[in-house]
């Protein structure tokens, strides 16, 4: 039990990092002196390399040992959350945010192979509901904390705070972690396939994240980002279908389950972190809601996660996995539904009933997608699987992400224009009594707050755009889940 609190603990490190922050970037703007465009980067640094450094795991695990990756990850990631708090420009942030995810982003499939390895049979099940509370409501609590941190004393402290649990996961990990068994052969990187899948993932979210600022292929940037993901995706492609030792083995995909469980795991990274960003940014950006507001309307969707956990701890030994996954993507398409119907002026209540339902659909996912895709998957190879396991499901949130805020701002932009043609000072509707008086569109204060008025409508139509698209990626994982293959008919040998 010890061990499996260890291993939950160390993931918990990095999966409360990447939201933490996310609420306390209006002070850290006004205090580092940054614009929007530029304070976006803590966001968009961290999630480039997360997704860079999350493949390297089964590497790190070969080449140095389990045990010793988690101790020098917990040490690094210890120090640069140190140094984040530090900081005292936004170049110093940035840097450090990088050699946090760096260190800390390897961390949770290395902890994750541990549970898998440690916990066999039917044990498996509970230690793996358990490994996943801890891991689901994390990201969950960490706004609502980093909010009122940031308000009450400092937003340094959003990043200072971590340092002690850091120090408890390392005692944990030199106690409880067993030692890995010697190795006579001491694994190469390819270092050929890592950086041409690094370069091709950061061109791609870069083009992502910057397109729509920069008006896409009207921008040399752009087009220059887009060549690269083109060019080293290829080489990419090419050299690990044609080495006899590639970075990414591809003949791990010859698994079926693990090849839908990754595919599930990809559409349910699309949806696990998408609410807890896109909600709380409409309501502060049309309704100028608190930081702390935010941060316990996210936290309250730990309720519905640590529901749907207790369930998994108490029936894992009777539960089967495609009754879960309709349960818990169900959750996700009844929460995209609402979520189309809601305005700008839609209650908190109503916001934190959907966030508990779409937290009680995350808590129903975890296990099975961990059963599912490991369930015929040779023991020597689950750090490597595990790294491809989180790399897509990183990718599949950190993309999505970005998706969705290109839909609210092209819409915005769309909708903006559409909007304004009905404000016309020959239309009789403008002289009617009923409307508010600071909309005089005769004088330069009522044309203004007309303007602005016309930005927050256009803006909420953007977010409910941004809905509609989560609703229908919800259901891309139906026909995935039936084809899993169960109950499973144990490991085929890759190698």
């Amino acid at each position: 039990m010890l061990l499996l609190i260890t291993c939950t603990l160390v993931t918990t490190l990095y999966a409360t990092t990447i939201t933490i922050a996310n609420v306390s970037l209006p002070q850290i703007q006004g205090a580092l002196s940054a614009s929007p465009d530029q304070i976006a980067w803590i966001v968009t640094a961290n999630l480039i390399a997360t997704t860079v450094t999350i493949p390297l795991a089964g590497w790190f695990s070969n080449r140095f040992g389990r045990r010793r990756c988690m101790i020098w990850g917990t040490i690094g990631f210890g120090v640069s959350k140190l140094m984040c708090g530090l900081s005292t420009s936004l170049t110093e942030l940035v840097i450090w945010r990088v050699v946090q995810s760096s260190f800390g982003s390897p961390l949770t499939p290395i902890s994750q192979s541990v549970v898998i390895d440690e916990f066999t049979g039917e044990k498996r099940g509970v230690a793996t509901a358990i490994y996943s509370m801890g891991v689901g409501v994390a990201p969950t609590v960490a706004p609502l904390i980093g909010g009122y941190v940031s308000e009450e004393i400092s937003w340094r402290w959003v990043f200072f705070i971590l340092i002690p649990i850091a120090v408890i996961a390392l005692i944990g990990v030199l106690a409880f972690i067993k030692p890995d068994p010697p190795r006579e052969e001491r694994e190469k990187l390819d270092w050929k396939g890592f950086l041409s899948l690094a370069i091709a993932v950061a061109c791609i979210q870069l083009i992502l994240d910057r397109g729509e600022r920069e008006d896409w292929f009207a921008s040399t940037e752009i087009i220059l980002e887009f060549c690269g993901a083109i060019v080293f995706g290829w080489i990419f492609l090419a050299h690990s279908l044609t080495s006899d030792r590639p970075f990414v083995d591809p003949r791990l995909l010859l698994e079926r389950n693990f090849v839908l469980g990754i595919g599930i795991a990809t559409v349910f990274g699309m949806l696990f972190v998408t609410p807890m960003v896109m909600i709380p940014a409409m309501i502060q950006q049309l309704r100028d809601v608190p930081e702390f507001t935010s941060g316990l309307l996210i936290a309250s969707r730990s309720l519905g996660t640590m529901l749907a956990q207790v369930l998994m701890i108490a029936f894992a030994h009777s539960w089967v996995p495609r009754p879960l996954f309709l349960i818990g993507f169900g959750a996700h398409t009844i929460a995209g539904l609402l979520m189309i119907q809601f305005d700008m002026n839609a209650p908190l209540s109503d916001l934190t009933w959907l966030m508990i339902m779409q937290g009680f659909g995350v808590g129903c996912l975890w296990v099975p997608m961990t059963l599912v895709t490991f369930s015929n998957f040779a023991p020597s190879r689950s750090a490597e699987g595990m790294a491809i396991f989180h790399f897509m499901r990183s990718i599949g949130s950190s993309y999505y992400i970005s998706a969705s805020f290109i839909v609210v701002f092209h819409t915005q932009k769309v909708t903006y224009s559409d909007l304004v043609h009905w404000v016309n000072p020959l239309d009789e509707r403008w002289r009617l009594a009923e409307l508010p008086p600071a909309w005089d569109i005769n004088s330069m204060t009522g044309l203004a707050s007309l303007a602005n008025e016309v930005t927050r409508q256009a803006t909420a139509i953007g977010y409910i755009n941004s809905f509609q698209l989560f609703l229908w990626t919800s259901l891309f994982a139906y026909p995935l889940i039936a084809l899993i293959i169960w109950p499973p008919k144990g490991h085929r040998p890759h190698d």
